[in-house]
């Protein structure tokens, strides 16, 4: 089955909007109108609006980059799906390393915002990853199948099959360590075997996986090359256009 690559520049916690607007603008432009892969920009909440703007009517989409899993109420400082939906979000990131290592999220509570991303007609774009330490300890399948099996608790095979998987070792955040293709298509594999186990075969085969973690320009072709690759979820190279339109044009 051939599944469309999709590659999300995740912005974190930088910029402030006047570049925020002018690097969408940028990828808007490197995107062109056609593009053979998926491209979602995930600015800081605040900015969700004016870079929305930006996207409007271009090949880009836009994404946010957490939820809060309430409908509506007493939460200060929360973002519900419905809001995300009308400030022109179609995907939201959730379960990230830094919000399960730094905010203390567990798989329970990326469960609950995925049903709440469904609900609101958002794509849920759910990560999971091991830590150096997990990874030492040989314990890298053990996790990643904690992790898939709790965060995708209570999902069909209907829903199931349009999500988004993004495999992030924590171990190669940020820290320019990347997992070799070979390490990263293995744990892609044994991500989509289970999800074939949860879902059935014809599901796992739908969904798209991306890998995140130090992917820049000069590795990603080999990365997006692998069979179980469907993409790639971009930190600090999604900042500047000539590196994520590097990375794009790869896919």
């Amino acid at each position: 089955m051939t599944r469309q690559t999709i590659i999300a520049g995740n912005w974190k916690m930088n910029m402030r909007c006047d570049n925020a607007v002018a690097l969408a603008k940028g990828v808007v432009a490197a995107v062109g109108e056609t593009p053979s892969v998926e491209v979602i920009l995930c600015p800081p909440s605040v900015y969700l609006s004016e870079v929305g703007d930006a996207v409007a009517g271009s090949a880009v989409s836009l994404g946010a980059q957490n939820l809060y899993a309430a409908e509506d109420g007493a939460f200060t400082g929360e973002v519900n799906a419905a809001m995300l939906s009308d400030v022109g979000c179609g995907y939201v990131i959730l379960g990230h390393s830094e919000r399960r290592t730094l905010m203390g999220e567990t798989d329970a509570d990326v469960s609950k915002k995925l049903h709440a991303a469904l609900a609101g007609n958002l794509v849920p774009i759910v990560c999971v990853g091991e830590s150096l330490e997990e990874r030492e300890a040989d314990d890298t399948e053990k996790v990643i199948e904690r992790q898939i099996n709790g965060s995708l608790a209570g999902l069909d095979e209907v829903r199931a099959a349009g999500i988004v998987v993004a495999y992030e070792p924590i171990w190669a955040i940020g820290t320019g360590k990347t997992a070799s293709p070979e390490q990263a298509e293995a744990v892609h594999a044994f991500i989509r075997k289970e999800l074939g186990k949860m879902f059935g075969e014809d599901v796992a085969a739908q969904i798209r996986i991306q890998y995140g973690g130090s992917v820049k320009p000069s590795n990603a072709k080999e990365l997006l090359g692998q069979t179980n690759i469907d993409g790639a979820l971009v930190g600090g190279a999604s900042l500047k256009v000539e590196d994520f339109a590097g990375i794009i044009s790869a896919g």
